[in-house]
């Protein structure tokens, strides 16, 4: 587990800076509820390059997925410079000024060097966490990997080290004068609703949903 501080000079918010927050408990809390991250790095030629894919936190480490063929995924696993997003939008904040418009939101910034998990065993294991993390239970019901699909599957750590959070919340800021302007404020509030799961119309029509997926769906928020 890492002890290293989240706060460095490479983190501090410059701008709102009163909207940001180092504290570890609240950065895991952002990254456990969202489901996808956007990988950033600059390839050997400068080209910047930003990739989305699915990710778990394990501790103090983020478990990044991505196809071995991928040129950007292999660029992280030598151990190039890295930055990892991930955002949730809480809302619309719909002020009385154009500018002061704005969103509630919470993001978390990590910043650090990846690297590549390539014992069979123990990428297998790190591919069922993140299996798991989108519906727990999940790693029991299918196929795992054969030899042949962790070959072309690479798996990433990137310890969560440094890094940082922002988060806005509240209605728009909307002061002075601007408070006299008739429009109508406030925020429009978002969220990712669990839906009804829609069966692969190849299965067989009476195979029931399975039960980890019955009970997830009950437990997460709509």
């Amino acid at each position: 587990m890492s002890h290293q501080p989240l706060r460095t000079a490479r983190t501090r918010l410059r701008r709102f800076p009163q909207r940001g927050i180092f504290d570890r408990q609240a950065i895991n809390s952002i990254l456990d509820e969202g489901l996808v991250c956007h990988l950033g790095l600059a390839d050997a030629t400068g080209q910047p390059f930003v990739l989305p894919t699915t990710y778990a936190r394990v501790e103090d480490e983020l478990y990044i997925h991505g196809s071995a063929a991928s040129r950007t995924i292999r660029a992280m696993s030598t151990g190039q410079p890295v930055c990892a997003t991930v955002t949730l939008v809480d809302g619309i904040v719909l002020a009385r000024t154009a500018f002061n418009h704005s969103f509630n939101y919470r993001s978390v910034v990590i910043l650090g060097s990846a690297t590549a998990i390539t014992d069979p065993v123990e990428k297998a294991r790190g591919l069922t966490v993140l299996i798991d993390r989108l519906v727990p239970g999940r790693s029991n019901e299918v196929r795992p990997p054969t030899s042949q699909e962790l070959k072309a599957t690479s798996l990433l750590v990137l310890p969560i080290d440094e890094a940082s959070a922002k988060i806005r919340s509240g209605p728009p800021g909307d002061t002075g004068d601007d408070l006299l302007t008739d429009a109508w404020a406030g925020v429009v509030p978002l969220q990712t609703s669990v839906l009804p799961p829609v069966p692969d119309p190849r299965l067989a029509p009476d195979r029931p949903i399975p039960a980890h997926i019955r009970s997830w769906r009950q437990e997460t928020p709509n």
